[in-house]
């Protein structure tokens, strides 16, 4: 059995004493030295504890809004060369820059290159987000290339570093199939634009999605291979893809082994133990090692195994880590994945 590789999603809880609105400002003003290595150092911290807890290709710790991170630079006249087109020499993420230090550390200390994951969020949630319906292809084309700009950027960066590459890259449309405006036209064209470089260069490409309804239409699109399932939390979405349609047009999936909806999780425990997760010491940590024991996520891996096969090439957390209450619980829900993923294979 070929075994899938061990990613997550992005996002992770502040550290503690850090606020939402210091880290926009930092990230704002990250070139002022009160700032800069504060926020690197906040960066280099999570990604450590992805890979600690055995995380093989981390995604890059995503602190900042996934709208305002790409919006913002897009809509930025001053760094567009056409209407919502961004030059591709502005289409960088702070991250990136962020983690060549700590590339560098573990590129010493484990004696190979440290394999990233990116997240750029899609065209079609960037569209979605700030314009209505109709969609005008001519729109969702620049802001489908400038996508696939930020992910070239990232890409390009790593092929000059002896110390990190790209290894996967995904385009995060969570609306593409539960926001009823969306419909098949344009979605194609612009997921194929946001996903041309990185699949020419090899990368792994992927999309997360959080409803796998537009799971069809995706596997016209060359450019995307993996498609990612949110099934620890909905084990049901598992029935709604064909293994068939995936052995046809060549697609992978990227299957959830560990539910990351911490609050429905906490209401569930909260009714049946007539607790309150978020008052009551240590309630939190016990939903963690319940919801997402070792043996919840073997079994997880066993059932889609079961159905899918190979066609399973990455696993890991169902969504981000960013709504948990801190870091201390998201290392958890990343260790305990590792584990069960260690004891299925």
């Amino acid at each position: 059995m070929k075994r899938a590789i061990f990613d997550d999603i992005g996002s992770y809880p502040l550290p503690e004493g850090r606020t939402k609105e210091w880290l926009r400002e930092a990230f704002a003003k990250v070139e002022l030295p009160r700032y800069k290595g504060k926020l690197y150092d906040i960066i280099k911290d999570a990604m450590w504890q992805k890979i600690n807890a055995g995380v093989e290709v981390p995604n890059y710790p995503q602190f900042q809004n996934m709208i305002s991170q790409f919006i913002g630079p897009i809509m930025d006249e001053e760094r567009t060369e056409a209407p919502l087109l961004i030059r591709e020499e502005e289409a960088k993420m702070v991250e990136m820059d962020a983690l060549e230090g700590m590339a560098k550390e573990y590129a010493e200390k484990k004696g190979e290159k440290l394999k990233l994951r990116i997240c750029v969020t899609g065209p079609i949630e960037l569209y979605y987000n700030q314009f209505p319906p109709p969609v005008y292809i001519d729109i969702l084309s620049n802001l489908a290339k400038s996508v696939g700009r930020f992910i070239k950027y990232a890409i390009e960066e790593a092929k000059g570093n002896r110390n990190y590459e790209v290894k996967c890259a995904s385009i995060d449309e969570p609306s593409l199939g539960l926001d009823p405006r969306i419909e098949e036209e344009g979605v194609i064209t612009a997921l194929e634009l946001a996903s041309e470089y990185a699949f020419r260069e090899g990368v792994d490409t992927q999309i997360h999605l959080h409803s796998p309804i537009f799971y069809d239409t995706v596997c016209q699109v060359e450019g995307i291979k993996v498609i990612g399932l949110e099934s620890a939390a909905n084990p049901s979405l598992l029935t709604l893809i064909d293994k068939k349609q995936l052995d046809k047009s060549d697609k992978f999936l990227r299957i959830g082994v560990s539910r990351t909806d911490i609050l429905s999780m906490a209401a569930e425990y909260d009714e049946i133990h007539h607790t309150n997760a978020f008052k009551d010491k240590g309630v939190l940590e016990t939903i963690v090692n319940e919801y997402n024991s070792p043996e919840r996520v073997k079994k997880r891996l066993e059932k889609a195994y079961s159905i899918f096969g190979e066609r399973i090439k990455y696993v890991g957390p169902d969504c981000g880590l960013g709504p948990f209450p801190n870091q201390e619980l998201a290392y958890l829900v990343l260790k305990n994945t590792s584990e069960g993923i260690a004891d299925f294979y």
